[in-house]
């Protein structure tokens, strides 16, 4: 999602709309939590505004995030509409709040990239549940853990607390 500035003047005199499929595979080493990634599909229309460059981008695709509870796999659906907006590093016409507030583009490139990297991050959630808790998927243990009904842990005596259980058989 590269785009030399010369390419994008013709947004100046009539629309620069872009439809496009990107591979971002690579976010599986920024985030462990990304288990895959599908491709992301980037629909956007760029519009000038004196030296501001503003993209108005639709961002849809899918993640594999692990279950908080179980572990299975679980597709989570990306979609978002978001304005990032690009200026020239000696942009001059432009009003305080749009200038610190605009990416800076350095040399003669604009890339949306890292940006739509950046929203994707910011959208995973903490948790993510399995719509089926009964997944016969799920691990029912795992080193140092296990799945525990409220039945087995009533019947279940604290191994802290056994000795106890035969104080008044003794007394008997």
């Amino acid at each position: 999602m590269k785009w030399t500035l010369q390419q994008l003047q013709i947004a100046k005199h009539k629309p620069f709309i872009f439809d496009e499929t990107i591979d971002l595979s690579d976010l599986k080493e920024q985030n462990a939590e990304i288990r895959n990634i599908s491709p992301i599909r980037v629909q956007g229309e760029l519009t000038y505004s004196g030296q501001l460059l503003t993209f108005s981008l639709h961002i849809t695709g899918e993640l594999t995030l692990p279950c908080s509870r179980t572990l299975v796999d679980v597709l989570f659906p990306i979609d978002l509409n978001v304005i990032e907006q690009f200026r020239p590093e000696n942009a001059y016409h432009i009003s305080k709040e749009d200038h610190e507030e605009a990416n800076v583009i350095t040399g003669d490139l604009v890339d949306l990239t890292p940006a739509i990297k950046e929203y994707i991050l910011l959208e995973i959630p903490l948790q993510v549940y399995a719509e089926n808790q009964e997944d016969p998927q799920a691990p029912p243990s795992g080193k140092g853990w296990g799945i525990v009904t409220e039945e087995d842990q009533e019947k279940k005596v604290d191994p802290r607390l056994a000795g106890l259980a035969k104080f008044f058989d003794d007394k008997k």
